[in-house]
């Protein structure tokens, strides 16, 4: 029978598959760092920028700790496929702030900030429900259990930043920005994660030499699930409530290391 827990067991136990998995993880949490970290500068809300430096440095540790898990096992990262790379799909789409607008060194204005915030708010609600699926499959594990269990935590952190921000901005006058931006963003995003989601499945099947029934079955049910969000599951990003988090991202990152 096919289940979450099956799967990533699956892909786990093999250390090819782990490895693809891993560095397809990094690869897309430095992405994060180096995007946070570049807006981080441009920005000039002053209370703004040090939160999103701390999402930054949040996001340059989840890679180190993907790296960290691949070195424990003795194997190195390897080159991401184009098809597999969530962060540039999206922004191929126009979807949050080009990587060449952030290299230019001009200050964001409130349309780009409430881009980012947007773009944060959709894919911080991806990644904090896939962090808490890996908790499930793996939260008891000696290695892997606390790498996720600490990423999750920063995940649920980032996702509380976006809401207090985005409530913030609303309360300013910009709720109609915001709304447009968060359904067109999470529109994108439900398609992009469909395809990134076929596309690393077919890579795994062929790793792992699944037979063609097995990876049929699992391809319905990423286009199940796409058809469910494109119907009403994309709603739960667009919508925005005060986080029981407040101030999440205040202050300096915790000094955690995973090694």
């Amino acid at each position: 029978m096919l289940s979450a827990r099956s799967l990533f067991q699956e892909i786990h136990d093999n250390d090819d598959s782990f490895r693809l998995f891993c560095s397809i993880a990094a690869k897309g949490e430095d992405q994060g760092g180096w995007e946070n970290g570049r807006i981080s500068k441009l920005v000039s809300d002053q209370v703004l920028a040090p939160k999103i430096a701390r999402h930054g440095a949040d996001e340059d540790k989840h890679g180190r700790i993907f790296n960290a898990l691949l070195h424990k096992r003795g194997l190195a990262p390897v080159d991401v496929p184009d098809d597999t790379d969530y962060t540039m799909m999206l922004e191929r789409q126009g979807i949050g702030l080009a990587h060449t607008r952030l290299k230019r060194d001009e200050p964001l204005t409130r349309q780009d900030v409430i881009t980012y915030l947007a773009h944060s708010r959709v894919t911080e609600q991806r990644a904090a429900e896939q962090m808490q699926l890996l908790k499930k499959v793996f939260g008891d594990h000696p290695v892997v259990g606390r790498a996720v269990r600490m990423i999750s935590n920063d995940e649920d952190n980032h996702l509380a930043f976006c809401h207090e921000e985005l409530l913030r901005l609303a309360a300013e006058g910009h709720g109609r920005a915001i709304l447009t931006t968060l359904q067109r963003t999470a529109h994108a995003e439900i398609r992009t994660y469909r395809d990134v989601s076929l596309a690393v499945m077919a890579h795994m099947g062929t790793i792992l030499r699944w037979p063609r029934a097995k990876s049929a079955a699992l391809a319905a049910g990423i286009h199940g699930v796409y058809l469910y969000e494109r119907a009403l599951g994309w709603r739960r990003m667009t919508t925005l409530a005060m986080p029981e988090r407040r101030n999440a991202l205040g202050g300096p990152a915790p000094q955690e290391s995973f090694a």
